[in-house]
């Protein structure tokens, strides 16, 4: 069952003036659009152990307080900062916005800081799963562990997706993306971290990172040829959508089921 919202303001966090910007520091706990959460440690990884390999092994890590974005970033958002539309998907000015690279995302950021002299950037593939799991509870998915809940939670490729591995027993009301906010929210009232459009990290990905992971706030390999994407998509069955599941993709590369949240650090 959808929750069903009133459309998003127009006026949101990122669509502030030179003059007046939203926020100038980021210690209150009240920063519109974003969440925050409470650091802490947990066992990041393939706790339920039905992982890839570059889910192993399970170990400990703390990450200090920090704000993610209540949902993913949206095409009017980045349209507000960027001055054009790059989605596949148009007419959805509150749908993510996708088929953008890491490098867009960081043009993105670097004019959202300019604008709002804040200091956003994207989430460590640690930060975004503990955010993904609620605080790092033992989520399966994020707020929930059960396939067959995946509709209440997230857009995924269900009876209404085009492609072959559709899930036909299950309808969670898209083609393709969804508006944000479609769906229940996880533990910490984060929207879509399961589905709708995969989400890029910071991190260079390397299949074998969880080997030599340092413990405290780690932030990925030091090189690599591609970076993090986390969540699945609109175009995934929920398998694919777990919150231990890793994924690479070169800087420059884009694609339609592929977007990004932003984060903050809690102390600027």
């Amino acid at each position: 069952m959808k929750i069903i919202i009133s459309l998003i303001p127009a006026i949101l966090i990122f669509m502030v003036s030179l003059s007046n910007p939203f926020h100038s520091m980021a210690k209150d706990k009240n920063i519109e659009g974003m969440v925050f959460i409470k650091g802490g440690c947990y066992q990041m990884g393939d706790t339920f152990g039905d992982g890839e390999n570059d889910e192993k092994p399970v170990h400990e890590i703390c990450v200090d307080d920090f704000y993610i974005g209540e949902t993913e970033v949206t095409q009017r958002q980045w349209t507000e900062i960027i001055g054009s539309n790059p989605s596949n998907f148009k007419g959805c000015d509150d749908c993510p916005v996708e088929s953008v690279s890491w490098n867009d995302v960081q043009e993105f950021i670097n004019k959202l800081n300019q604008k709002t002299g804040m200091k956003y950037r994207l989430p460590t593939e640690a930060e975004w799963e503990y955010a993904a799991r609620s605080g790092g509870r033992k989520e399966k998915f994020a707020g929930f562990s059960e396939a067959n809940d995946v509709y209440q939670y997230a857009n995924f490729c269900d009876s209404n997706c085009e492609f072959d591995w559709k899930e036909d027993n299950q309808n969670d009301g898209y083609k393709n993306i969804s508006p944000v906010k479609q769906y229940k929210p996880n533990g910490v009232r984060l929207y879509d971290m399961t589905g709708n459009v995969w989400e890029w990290c910071s991190d260079w990905y390397n299949d074998r990172y969880y080997n030599e992971s340092l413990k405290d706030n780690p932030k990925g390999a030091s090189r690599g040829q591609y970076k993090v994407y986390r969540g699945g998509a609109w175009n995934n069955i929920p398998w694919h959508m777990r919150t231990s599941s890793r994924n690479g993709y070169e800087q420059s590369d884009k694609n339609t089921n592929l977007g990004f949240r932003l984060t903050l650090s809690a102390m600027q």
